[in-house]
């Protein structure tokens, strides 16, 4: 095979690259405390656990990915910087990344993105640059910067680093506890769940991961029902973080998730509030829509488990702006 079939080739990820991301971001990424939680246990009649990822500094698993991604850099990338579009979470991310390595970085968001997230970027030292009003047309954005300023561009999900990075969230997972039976967590791009799922299915076939989104913009969600990648319309929701394109030429984390996900299902903005309600009264945390989506299909029953099955739920970030949250959870902390 020649150089440019080969540059063609899209190369395979594996549960190896997950536990060498692992090596890779130990030394700027702590492992986060999985939870049990008595409330929702005793709800859904499973041994329910919560892995805390809005612990990370960045306030999000999304650091994971972020430091997996710039480590792997040349030092010439590192010295023209780095880009990326994001829904917030990741830009957060790549900006403390960036921070903590001594690079530059400018991030490409959607207006769509809560202020609390593009003042947070923008606290990190990142530049932040507003366009359009989805995440493609943030992605364009960030293609002209490599284009024009030769940042390299570190996209949020549909990269190998990135994934095996989210993927180190597995293997955290089974250290702490092997008999897990599913996983739960929310679905947009795919990172997080192509990362978990690769080491889960590895371990075993029989372990459920289950993903989760909004009823309105699921662009997993409705891709892996027309069997190709497509764009939808996005419309403000309480998981805002779960927003965003896949894109048209998705190389890896729509095949993962076509292979690997055992379900997909679309949660109502009701359920969503409930969940976020549930976790403030009962954990005492507060958490952004996209993090409490497991959360409230649980309280509603979307999902359902056999007596004893050991369930973990993703609680992915906790980036969501105060008044925002207080006027989600205020009509349902009497019902949880």
């Amino acid at each position: 095979m020649n150089d440019e079939m080969q540059a063609l080739v899209k190369p395979k990820i594996t549960v190896h690259d997950i536990w060498k991301a692992r090596k890779t971001i130990t030394p700027y990424v702590h492992k986060t405390p999985l939870v049990y939680a008595p409330s929702l246990s005793q709800k859904s009649g499973a041994k329910i656990y919560l892995k805390y990822e809005h612990l990370h500094p960045s306030g999000a698993f999304k650091l994971r990915g972020a430091i997996n991604a710039l480590c792997h850099l040349s030092e010439k990338q590192k010295a023209q910087g780095v880009t990326t579009f994001s829904t917030g979470n990741h830009g957060i991310a790549v900006a403390m990344a960036a921070q903590q390595l001594g690079m530059k970085a400018t991030i490409c968001v959607s207006n769509h993105v809560p202020k609390s997230k593009s003042d947070f970027i923008q606290s990190l030292g990142a530049e932040l640059k507003l366009t359009g009003a989805s995440q493609d047309d943030a992605e364009a954005a960030c293609y002209q910067l490599e284009r024009d300023k030769g940042m390299t561009i570190i996209p949020p999900f549909d990269h190998p680093e990135i994934i095996a990075g989210q993927g180190t969230i597995g293997l955290e997972i089974l250290e702490d506890l092997p008999e897990v039976n599913c996983v739960i967590a929310g679905l947009s791009g795919g990172g997080l769940l192509s990362g978990i799922s690769l080491v889960m299915k590895q371990t075993s076939p029989n372990i459920r991961t289950i993903g989760l989104s909004m009823e309105k913009g699921a662009a997993m969600y409705e891709s892996l029902h027309a069997d190709h990648p497509v764009t939808v319309n996005e419309s403000p929701t309480l998981a805002d973080s779960l927003l965003g394109g896949i894109g048209q030429e998705n190389h890896y984390t729509f095949p993962i998730i076509k292979k690997n996900l055992d379900e997909a299902l679309l949660i109502p903005e009701a359920t969503i509030a409930r969940g976020m309600a549930h976790l403030f009264a009962h954990q005492h945390i507060i958490v952004e829509g996209a993090a409490a989506i497991s959360t409230g299909a649980v309280l509603d029953h979307y999902v359902t488990f056999n007596p004893g099955d050991h369930v973990v739920l993703i609680i992915s970030g906790c980036n969501v702006d105060l008044n925002a949250h207080a006027s989600a959870v205020r009509p349902y902390l009497d019902q949880v």
